[in-house]
């Protein structure tokens, strides 16, 4: 089986790939290398560009004729970066996955596999969420992913493609074999300012302490990314089978912001000292999932706790610029 994975060079794409690899399945990548690093292609089949480059799409399929299915990645998606910026969120996330999507279509593409956020969630009041949970995106990136499953659902009723949409949780830790992780240096997740403060010697900012959580801070529900890799894989393998065309990706337990510094303190040899702040522009209290549908559609669970995806986050720390040049 070979599929075709957009963004196939960033954290989560990359990972993908590996897990396919792992599986049998020959990965094509295609990556602008906006966010993106070279080096999570080696040894894959890689094409540098555009995914609203339709000449660039259909060289891929033309060359690679036997592509079965798209896992769709590619996008921004940092919240704040997304205040700041939503038109060119849009263009990159909502413009350019439609023109990617009429690309597909005219090369016979009938599968995709869509990233997808549980940032479009509107949470109940005790947090958590199934996949019939109301929809309340509250920041530009939660709404190009929101529009963007609207777009495809409106596309997929009346064309010959099927576009399955995997509603990501909250990705933590790294590839265990340490091929890819987080490339960003500075990420700007909770996890990433851990790491941050520990590697500097610094206290470690709570954005945010007013939610009406069990803490005041924010919760989330951290799933291990190479959880959500073999997720994908399920999918694809699964995929004609399937009676869905919306699943969660997470742990069904919700973890709040003090509790991850907690369970970081738990892993480090150096605990680091928290302080509290005020919140971010477009974050939110947060959410858990409370369905099986990933486990009854997919036969997946995750296998992974919070603290190894921590351990596993900050060996791949440890090892980011030695293996990114």
């Amino acid at each position: 089986m070979r599929v075709l994975i957009t963004g196939g060079a960033g954290y989560i794409g990359s990972t993908i790939g590996s897990a396919c690899l792992d599986a049998g399945i020959e990965p094509v990548i295609l990556d602008s290398l906006v966010t993106g690093r070279r080096e999570f292609a080696d040894g894959r089949v890689f094409y540098e560009g555009d995914i609203g480059d339709g000449a660039l799409v259909d060289k891929i399929f033309a060359e690679h004729p036997d592509i079965e299915a798209v896992v769709h990645c590619a996008a921004l998606i940092v919240v704040p970066d997304s205040v700041a910026d939503p038109v060119g969120y849009y263009r990159a996330n909502v413009a350019k996955s439609l023109e990617f999507t009429d690309h597909l279509l005219r090369n016979g593409c009938e599968r995709m596999i869509f990233s997808s956020s549980a940032s479009i969630y509107q949470a109940g009041a005790d947090h958590t969420v199934d996949e019939s949970s109301p929809l309340a995106p509250q920041s530009p990136y939660a709404r190009t992913k929101a529009v963007c499953e609207a777009m495809f659902a409106d596309i997929a009723a009346t064309r010959p493609i099927r576009i399955l949409s995997l509603r990501y949780f909250n990705p933590i830790g790294a590839d265990p074999a340490m091929r890819t992780g987080l490339q960003l240096r500075r990420p700007s997740h909770a996890l990433g300012k851990m790491i941050e403060a520990y590697e500097d010697g610094v206290p470690f900012a709570i954005t945010g302490t007013d939610y009406p959580t069990s803490d005041g801070t924010g919760i989330r529900d951290y799933v291990h990314v190479w959880d959500l890799a073999a997720a994908h894989v399920a999918a694809l393998r699964r995929f004609d089978s399937l009676d869905a065309d919306v699943i969660n990706l997470g742990t069904g337990a919700g973890t709040t912001v003090r509790e991850l510094a907690e369970a970081f303190n738990r892993v480090v040899d150096r605990p680091i000292d928290v302080v509290e702040a005020p919140a971010r522009p477009g974050d939110v209290a947060g959410a858990y999932t409370r369905s099986d549908r990933a486990r009854r559609l997919l036969g997946w669970e995750t296998g992974f706790t919070v603290e190894e995806g921590i351990r596993h986050s900050l060996e791949w720390a440890a090892l980011r610029d030695s293996r990114l040049a």
